[in-house]
């Protein structure tokens, strides 16, 4: 299965009149990095950044100037994120702003049925909380030290992980391929194909004397011994 692990940052929280001005996304198969990923910086188009948004995320209004804007960058979004479950902490959030901008180019909004919420997830598994990104990260052992602003690719990458976590924990490494996966598996299965009797048996481990020292042993247990009834 195909899974898209993505985060947005914007101006502001209201998505009619906010905008999105960063998208940072991680392709997941079968819970496995691809390796592939998706980032872009977004024109803003007359929308201010909100002081509260910048010191989130210090996105500045200068920055985003020359960037392109929502409809110059979703066909290569779209190359990646179609046919994908898409996955997001607080996803109504980050969904309820892309499907804004899809109504501003006339697209139709996202199927809930692709979206994975892993804030609902990590509410349902930890009740006690707190379940925000940097306390799953600590809760998992995952490093997020470089993390001192948010950032969209950053925090899909930490998601990512966590996620990874959510699903039966960490693998022998994260980076681990699709096809570095297949292959662990293959081995597996070609241990266990080897496998069946021995052409010969093993030679016996135990010495003459052990064993005539045992069969003495057993004749003085007596009849109502508990070893008669495994001795055959």
């Amino acid at each position: 299965m195909r899974e898209i692990v993505f985060d947005t940052e914007t101006t502001g929280l209201d998505n009619q009149s906010d905008r999105v001005i960063e998208i940072g996304g991680v392709e997941l198969s079968n819970k496995f990095p691809t390796g592939r990923t998706f980032h872009v910086y977004i024109n803003a188009q007359g929308q201010k950044v909100h002081p509260e948004a910048l010191a989130v995320h210090g996105i500045t209004d200068e920055f985003l100037q020359d960037k392109p804007v929502f409809a110059e960058i979703i066909g290569d979004m779209s190359a990646l994120f179609d046919g994908a479950k898409l996955v997001a902490h607080n996803a109504n959030f980050d969904i309820g702003f892309i499907n804004a901008e899809y109504a501003r180019l006339g697209l139709p909004p996202i199927d809930p049925g692709r979206v994975v919420d892993t804030l609902a997830l990590a509410r349902r598994r930890h009740p006690m909380g707190p379940n925000s990104l940097d306390a799953l990260c600590k809760r998992y052992g995952i490093d997020n030290s470089h993390r001192t602003k948010h950032g969209a690719l950053l925090d899909a990458e930490l998601l990512a992980e966590v996620y990874i976590e959510m699903n039966g924990g960490r693998q022998a490494a994260l980076g681990l391929t699709e096809a570095d996966a297949g292959a662990s598996v293959q081995s597996r299965r070609n241990v266990t194909e080897s496998t069946g009797p021995r052409p010969s048996p093993l030679a016996p481990r135990l010495s003459d004397a052990e064993i005539v020292a045992h069969r003495k042993l057993k004749e003085g247990l007596g009849d109502k011994a508990l070893w008669n009834r495994y001795a055959g």
